[in-house]
């Protein structure tokens, strides 16, 4: 690595790598609330979206023959912080204010560059769900204890121009003799770049944030044009954020994503000051999947807190209920977890994430490799808990 890296990975080292030691402060426990998306974030009521573009310039043909069916759930360690402006607008100052602007006390959605960001917020993690692409961010949190810093604000954005670059390239219009090949990567880095320019005027923002998503595309074996299409996984992952895949029928995970440590409770991140990249550090991998896989993009909330058979037995024990017709009202058929059984799946999985995160005499993975370490600790990792869920389902039409 060379010296001027070495200079920037000591101050970010110095300055906000030691934010996930907050889960031996007891106390913090009371800030614990545990929320659902419709409560904490009106403007985005339904858990899974699709992209906001008009796609009738596309052919049938163009038209994706797979997509996901999707849920999310949050649960935050501390209330997350208001997004800044120029971002969220703010409210009224006082009755002289100009009618005209008097809507805007009250809205509340975030924006930039004059459109909806796209997601949720969950303390200072990110997540995003859509029919074609779902991702997880971690948000370092320790930014918010330095003037300008913002962890929740760079996690969110990154994800959001993530999802909007990935989306554009899947509703291009193109010719029926053109073939389309997903650069996750590309868009990251492209999304990186936006977050930079997005937080450094008028105002500085600081921050970082983990990485992690998973784009459903499709391939024909042998290039064959009249072979039968199968589901093709595009992940892409920087940090400790995971994507993992699973296969309930035999309660086997099919791939996950491997995590990147700078050292200790330190991954690799974006933003103020670390010498990460996209293009040097992100990794990509292509992953053959089958309908009825389920894809879960999480933050570390999860992973440091349920060891891998305990996640797998989780969503396999909730798929199984939802088709015993247990969980809530389905939009449709029952099977493998389809008609609104992703909802469950990651209600169940982030509340099994967050008994052990409360209990301070829990055993964890996280305390497994503190001990590891040489450091003294027992108990779950009080963290931010971010699920989202999704079954891969062949298109209809």
């Amino acid at each position: 690595m060379p010296a001027e890296d070495l200079d920037r990975l000591q101050a970010y080292r110095d300055s906000h790598c030691w934010e996930k030691q907050t889960w031996k402060a007891a106390s913090e426990i009371e800030f614990l609330n545990t929320k659902t998306p419709s409560r904490c974030h009106p403007e985005l009521a339904t858990p899974s979206t699709s992209v906001d573009i008009n796609t009738s310039g596309l052919q049938q043909h163009q038209k994706p023959p797979f997509r996901f069916e999707t849920g999310l759930s949050l649960y935050a360690k501390r209330a997350p912080r208001p997004f800044p402006p120029p971002f969220l607008s703010p409210p009224s100052g006082s009755f002289s204010d100009p009618l005209s602007t008097h809507h805007r006390s009250r809205d509340r959605r975030a924006f930039v560059n004059g459109e909806l960001i796209r997601g949720y917020t969950n303390g200072d993690d990110a997540v995003y769900a859509s029919d074609y692409f779902i991702g997880a961010n971690d948000g370092v949190g320790a930014w918010s204890t330095r003037p300008g810093g913002h962890a929740g604000l760079w996690s969110r954005l990154i994800l959001h121009f993530w999802a909007v670059e990935t989306e554009h390239e899947i509703y291009r219009p193109r010719s029926s003799d053109q073939t389309f090949e997903p650069n996750p990567v590309e868009y990251l880095q492209k999304a990186y770049e936006q977050t930079i320019e997005a937080t450094s005027k008028p105002n500085s923002w600081q921050g970082t944030t983990t990485a992690a998503g998973a784009q459903l595309h499709f391939t024909k074996h042998d290039g064959d044009s009249n072979a039968p299409a199968t589901p093709l996984l595009y992940v892409t992952n920087l940090g400790d954020s995971q994507i993992l895949v699973l296969r309930p029928r035999d309660s086997e995970v099919v791939y996950k994503t491997t995590e990147q440590w700078h050292w200790f409770d330190c991954p690799r991140q974006l933003g103020t000051n670390s010498p990460d990249t996209p293009q040097n550090n992100a990794v990509m991998d292509k992953v053959e999947i089958e309908e009825n896989d389920v894809v879960l993009a999480m933050s570390d909330g999860v992973i440091d807190n349920l060891w891998e058979h305990e996640i797998i037995e989780n969503v396999v024990n909730s798929i199984r209920k939802w088709e015993e017709g247990q969980g809530g009202v389905s939009t449709g058929d029952r099977h493998a977890g389809s008609g609104g059984g992703m909802q469950f799946v990651a209600e169940e999985l982030m509340k099994a994430a967050k008994v052990i995160a409360t209990d301070p005499f829990a055993e964890s993975p996280f305390m497994e490799h503190a001990v590891e370490e040489g450091l003294a600790m027992e108990g779950g990792k009080l963290d931010d808990i971010s699920v989202v869920a999704a079954l891969c389902r062949r298109s209809k039409g």
